[in-house]
This record gives C-alpha cells, sequence and structure tokens, in this order.
C-alpha cells in the first residue's frame, strides 16, 4: 500500500502557500488593472476540447495527458493547460456577445504526465490571460506589457523576451513545403517524434528537444523569412509597440512554440535560471482557435505562466516575496482563564488584529517559549489578577518593555502600538 503523494505531486507547505497566495494576489490585482475578468473552467473536460484546441500532433495530447472513461463511458481529461478550456468556455456560454474585446485571466492547476525535471511536475499551477476579438497587434503588446508590468513588480530583472511570428494558415502553405523539402534528407537520422511531424505539423520539428535533431534543423528555413505581407505588418507592428513600451526584446528564429494553435505571434520570457529548456512563461496568438471548437471567426491571443518555474526564477534572482507575518500578539493564560483568552483573542481578531493563544493547555513557561518562537510583537499574561483588576501588562518581545493597558482597550493599544512598530 503506498501512501505517498503521487510521483510528479508534492504538498505546497504554510511558508511556500504563503508565497504563492502573494505572487497571485499581485498578478490578479494587476489584471484588473488592465481591464481583464477572472475566469475559472471545469479541472476536467471532454477530452475532445484538448485534442482538437491543443492539437493532436501536440506533445500534450500524444503523450501527456489524464485521460479516462467517466461511469457514463465518456472521454475526459484533467486540464493540461489553460487556453483550451477557457475558449471552450467562451464559446459555450456565449461570451461573443460581450463587449470586444474579451479579456480574461485565470489561475488554475494543471495536470500533464511528463517528464519530472527542475520547476516541472505532473500536477502545477499556471496563471494566464486571454484577450478574444482583436486581431490587432496592440493587444499582443498589451499581453506582453502585462507580464513585464508583473516582473517588474516582483523584482525580476535577469530574464530575456524571444518573440517570433509564425505565420498564418495562408503563409504556412508554402513554408510548411519548404520545411518537409529541407527535413526530408534527413529523416533517418531523426527521433520517431519528428518523423511523424514531418507529415502532419513540420513546424514542430523545430520545437524539438534532441540534440541531433536541434542540430539538423540550425539551417532549416525560419519562419520569419516565409510570411505574408499581412503577418509580416502584424509582427513589425507587434516589435514597434514594444519598442514604444520599452521593453527590450529579441528575435528567435526558432521559436515556435509547443502547441499547435498558434498563429503569427509566439514569444517567450526566458532565463537561465529554471532549468535546460530556461522558459518561465509563454504565450502567443491563436486565431482559429475559437472556430476549431465551434465558435465564430474570432481571433485570440494569451500566455500561460508556471508559479513553480515562477518561484524558482524569484529564488534565483533573490527576489522571494517576505510572507515573515507573526502574530501582532501572544495571550499567555492558565487554566483557569483559559476560557477568557480565547473569547479575548476572538474580540481581538474579529477587529483584524492577528492574535495567538494556547489551545493546548501548556504551561505558562512553555506559551512563553512558544511566542518567542512565533515571533510575535507583544506578549500579554492572563491570569485571575488581572481579569479582576480588568488591566493587563503588555511587553514587547524585542526589548521587554511593559505598558500597563485596561483589557476594553487592548485593541486600540495595539493599533497604534503596532501601527508605530
Amino acid at each position: 500500500m503506498n501512501l505517498r503523494a503521487p510521483k510528479g505531486t508534492r504538498d505546497v507547505l504554510p511558508e511556500e502557500a504563503a508565497m504563492r497566495r502573494k505572487l497571485e494576489s499581485i498578478f490578479a490585482d494587476i489584471c484588473g488593472r488592465y481591464g481583464f475578468g477572472e475566469i475559472r473552467t471545469p479541472t476536467f473536460e471532454h477530452t475532445e476540447v484538448f485534442v482538437r484546441g491543443v492539437g493532436g500532433s501536440s506533445d500534450i495530447v500524444r503523450k501527456e495527458m489524464y485521460t479516462f472513461l467517466d461511469k457514463g463511458d465518456r472521454s475526459i481529461t484533467l486540464r493540461p493547460e489553460g487556453t483550451a478550456a477557457v475558449v471552450r468556455a467562451f464559446v459555450e456560454q456565449g461570451m461573443a456577445s460581450w463587449p470586444s474585446p474579451v479579456k480574461l485571466w485565470y489561475n488554475m492547476n494543471m495536470f500533464r504526465y511528463e517528464r519530472m525535471q527542475k520547476g516541472r511536475y505532473r500536477e502545477h499551477n499556471q496563471i494566464g490571460c486571454e484577450i478574444f476579438g482583436s486581431e490587432s497587434p496592440m493587444a499582443d503588446a498589451e499581453l506582453i506589457g502585462l507580464l513585464d508590468t508583473f516582473f517588474r513588480e516582483l523584482g525580476i530583472k535577469e530574464t530575456e523576451l524571444h518573440i517570433n511570428s509564425i505565420g498564418c494558415p495562408i503563409c504556412r502553405v508554402d513554408y510548411e513545403k519548404a520545411l518537409r523539402d529541407y527535413f526530408r534528407p534527413y529523416l533517418d537520422e531523426m527521433c520517431d517524434d519528428c518523423t511523424e511531424r514531418f507529415e502532419k505539423n513540420p513546424l514542430r520539428m523545430l520545437d524539438c528537444k534532441v540534440i541531433k535533431c536541434q542540430e539538423i534543423a540550425v539551417e532549416a528555413p525560419a519562419p520569419l523569412d516565409a510570411l505574408c505581407d499581412d503577418c509580416r505588418d502584424h509582427f513589425d507592428a507587434v516589435t514597434s509597440y514594444l519598442e514604444a513600451l520599452d521593453i527590450p526584446y529579441c528575435v528567435n528564429l526558432r521559436l515556435v512554440r509547443g502547441l499547435d494553435y498558434y498563429t503569427r505571434t509566439v514569444f517567450e520570457f526566458v532565463s537561465p535560471n529554471v532549468g535546460t529548456q530556461g522558459s518561465i512563461c509563454g504565450g502567443g496568438r491563436y486565431d482559429g482557435l475559437i472556430a476549431e471548437l465551434g465558435g465564430a471567426d474570432i481571433p485570440g491571443v494569451g500566455f500561460a505562466l508556471g508559479i513553480e518555474r515562477l518561484l524558482l526564477e524569484l529564488e534565483a534572482q533573490g527576489v522571494l516575496p517576505d510572507t515573515d507575518n507573526p502574530p501582532s500578539l501572544y495571550i499567555a493564560s492558565f487554566e483557569s482563564t483559559a476560557a477568557e483568552a480565547l473569547k479575548l483573542a476572538q474580540t481581538l481578531i474579529r477587529q483584524g488584529f492577528s492574535v495567538a493563544t494556547d489551545v493546548i493547555g501548556k504551561s505558562l513557561r512553555a506559551q512563553m517559549k512558544a511566542a518567542d518562537k512565533l515571533g510575535v510583537t507583544y506578549i500579554v499574561v492572563l491570569g485571575d489578577f488581572e481579569l479582576e483588576q480588568g488591566i493587563v501588562n503588555v511587553r514587547r518581545l524585542s526589548d521587554g518593555e511593559e505598558q500597563s493597558c485596561a483589557l476594553t482597550e487592548l485593541g486600540d493599544f495595539l493599533e497604534s502600538a503596532v501601527g508605530a512598530d
């Protein structure tokens, strides 16, 4: 019998949970300032949502999905990524009738059966944004600008924006032919995945992680060289907007992203601190995805960012969020005053203060040690005498200074004292 967490999953303990909550709160605040509303989709979807949405040639669909038959013999898949699920909701909930553009953000857990590596788990959390209804390059730039704002507020400085355009279905036809012409002589030397991608989606051969395939792909035609006039103008406009926003970027001719739905703009923020792939987050435009999932021909663009990899980056740059927030007050008590101590703690907590008290029945000495370990600012000892007099001595642990305070005024004392500290 195995009672440990399944391979590829992990328990998030209070210290890390507090960091995550702070990151997520900052992200939610920024999204609100940019005019995005939150969406939450089911943890599982009908498998077809991801097969059609993510693409049959993607590694996610071919190798990584947690798929099962439910009791009604329906094929169900745990959500491996956010965009396809959000697009499904966009179509099903009639969001095409909402004022355009529709701007949504999410914070959801994802599930992928993939090889574990630094910052990658089989259950992980992603935050992301989607903009529906705008084919303007301004939407692409705004999303990247939102990410840049997020990173700035977190204190991240060492990341680099990589950007590329992989064209539209019109210019992709000639480009895919050029790719097949290039790769055909090397097929016997390439991995099985690339051999399969050769027919289904040769663009994905540029994204292969096998060293031999990467070496072969070095001289392959670049997507930018095959863009039609409209796609070229679109990409030039995106980079112009980035320059207007003072966001530095690097054009990466080999960047194609690993999902089949992308068109035109693709981008990643990369860093040397998060493992071999170096990507903290990524995204791009997917102008045909809504129609593919049964909606109207409405353009879209979005990104996703893994919380686990973001924490690695913050740690590497020495800017992990400060989550040290000990209680302001510890109320020590005796058996005869325990009920009153609990009542006093609850009263102060309801007034907005962070208060700790003994719920085990420790000795006074042990309670003092507990208060010290918690790092509280103040401590009071509530005994029979203090209750009878209605006055307590409030001791500041940092220097031992004590002040007398009426029990009924303890909240006012904390409000002024904690603010002053």
